[in-house]
């Protein structure tokens, strides 16, 4: 049996020899019409695959039913000013926020909402003088009406990393409730409410459900895990559930499960036992 012969376009040689070996035994088993047919498919095909560059990857992002707006967040120039405020290096920065966790400041909470900035004022001067840290620990803070400031420099949007809860500051926020929140205080829906949309926006972001776990590797030995070892926390966590500590407080404890279902549902994910 004779077979018509082909003249293969040197192009086409090109894009061949960039094919597998196997794929090259295969063609030479076809007839030539059906080789070339072949060749050209197969060429077209390396071409695709090839034209995204090894080693990146896409962005992974999140599905918009998943993200939640941003809520009205207070600036810090509307609590620090410059007789507060001191030189500090830039703010670093992790990929993506996987996790939160809340606290509460352990500061009085018979305060006017007027007074909040003063408040997250006095407490950047205490975190920043006799502490000695470089800014205030924690990403945002919550007063008791429900306003949200932002906190820790660096862009509310961005992720940024904290000083509010020692060995997991990595790819986490912190959420401050501004007072004390321990066994049998009323913690205000207002606030819980606000807790929650900051949780859901920053959460949603990365894709996050806030009622799963997540896994976190310690950085520092004195937290509640050895440095390095891995641990399964809540995505919405309380302090101290990363550090031995009281914080956020009975009270705000057990109001976590409600914060964790309000962001859920801010992220338009369906109730539990739904999904």
């Amino acid at each position: 049996m004779r077979f018509l012969r082909l003249r293969v376009p040197r192009a086409w040689k090109r894009r061949a020899a960039s094919l597998p070996g196997g794929v090259l035994v295969l063609l030479g088993s076809l007839p030539p019409a059906a080789a070339v047919l072949a060749l050209l498919l197969c060429a077209q095909s390396v071409e695709r695959t090839t034209a995204v560059p090894l080693g990146r990857q896409a962005p992974v992002r999140a599905a918009a039913a998943h993200r939640a707006s941003r809520p009205a967040i207070v600036p810090r120039s509307a609590w620090l000013d410059g007789r507060t405020g001191r030189t500090q290096p830039p703010p670093r920065y992790d990929d993506k926020v996987v996790a939160v966790f809340i606290h509460h400041t352990d500061s009085p909470n018979g305060y006017a909402c007027a007074d909040a900035p003063r408040i997250i004022r006095d407490l950047y001067a205490g975190q920043t003088g006799a502490r000695a840290w470089d800014d205030i620990g924690y990403n945002f803070l919550v007063d008791r009406c429900g306003t949200i400031y932002e906190g820790r420099a660096g862009g509310a949007e961005r992720a940024v990393i904290g000083a509010h809860t020692q060995g997991f500051n990595h790819r986490t926020a912190g959420i401050a409730a501004l007072g004390t929140f321990t066994a049998g205080v009323a913690v205000p829906k207002a606030m819980t409410d606000s807790i929650a949309a900051v949780a859901a926006w920053k959460l949603g972001l990365a894709g996050v459900d806030p009622r799963a776990r997540v896994r976190l590797v310690s950085s520092n030995g004195l937290s509640r895990y050895h440095a390095g070892s891995a641990a399964s926390l809540p995505v919405v966590a309380g302090h101290d559930q990363g550090f031995m500590t009281s914080c956020p407080g009975a009270a705000l404890t057990a109001r976590l499960p409600e914060i964790r279902q309000t962001a859920a549902r801010l992220q338009g994910r369906p109730p539990a036992g739904k999904r």
